[in-house]
Order: C-alpha cells, then sequence, then structure tokens
C-alpha cells in the first residue's frame, strides 16, 4: 500500500500534486491522476490549498462529506476500469455512461455500488463480493 495507515502523508500526497499542478511542475503519473481528480472537484480546492486539512476530521456526524474518501473512491473507480478488474466492470461503465451521459457522474453512481460493496465486506469481515458490486453497477437506479 502507497500510504499505509499514515492519513497525513497520504492528504499531504493530494496537497502537493495540486500545488504542483497549479505551478505548471513536472507530475509523476500517480500525480497527475490526483490532480486531475482534484481538478474536477472546484468545491475542495479551497481544502487542498491550505495545511489545516491536514488534521482535519471529516465524520457523518460534522454534516460533510470526506473530500479525501471522494477522490480517491473516483481513483479506486478509474483503476479497476484500467485493468477491467472485477472483470465485466468496464461493460456496467459504459453502459451507465451510455444511459448517464457524462463519465464524471457515471463514477459519482459508481460510488454509491462501490461504497455499499466496501461496507457490506468490512461488517462480515471478508473480501467485496465482486458479483455483487457488478450486479448493483447494473442495475443501478441513478
Amino acid at each position: 500500500m502507497l500510504f499505509g495507515n499514515d492519513r497525513t502523508a497520504l492528504r499531504r500526497f493530494y496537497l502537493e500534486a495540486w500545488r504542483k499542478l497549479r505551478a505548471n511542475e513536472a507530475l509523476e503519473p500517480l500525480e497527475r491522476q490526483v490532480a486531475e481528480v482534484v481538478s474536477e472537484h472546484p468545491e475542495y480546492h479551497a481544502l487542498l490549498e491550505s495545511e489545516d486539512t491536514l488534521a482535519q476530521d471529516y465524520t457523518p456526524e460534522m454534516g460533510q462529506s470526506n473530500p479525501f474518501l471522494h477522490m480517491g473512491m473516483h481513483l479506486a473507480i478509474r483503476e479497476q476500469l484500467g485493468g477491467d478488474r472485477p472483470a465485466g466492470i468496464v461493460t456496467a461503465y459504459r453502459a451507465l455512461l451510455l444511459r448517464l451521459g457524462d463519465a464524471h457522474t457515471v463514477e459519482h453512481h459508481m460510488m454509491e455500488c462501490l461504497g455499499q460493496a466496501l461496507w457490506e465486506a468490512q461488517r462480515a469481515g471478508r473480501a467485496p463480493d465482486e458479483a455483487a458490486y457488478l450486479d448493483c453497477l447494473r442495475h443501478y437506479g441513478g
């Protein structure tokens, strides 16, 4: 795992990738991927321009979503699509794209299914059920 359980290092990576993009500095491939996702989320730009966000907690009780979790899920979905893993996710993605017409919107819908699959796996203490995840994508009401 790239950052292990070091939340601060992971967040700092996001901040640095965003800073480098804005400064027109060279980006490593993973930095480019992160900066691209950040670019698609202007609502997070100010957060990623402040060191204060490194220690910020984002809990449901606070009434706000975790921007790092949100952007990380975009990256996870793109990684899944890049390798068609689980097998069939590209087909499910294309079907959603035909129906919804916008890749970013499709990823947001996919996050619902991915989040559900991860939550159920964590609750049951097992690996995510890929078949259930794909089924959710195929039948998503979006």
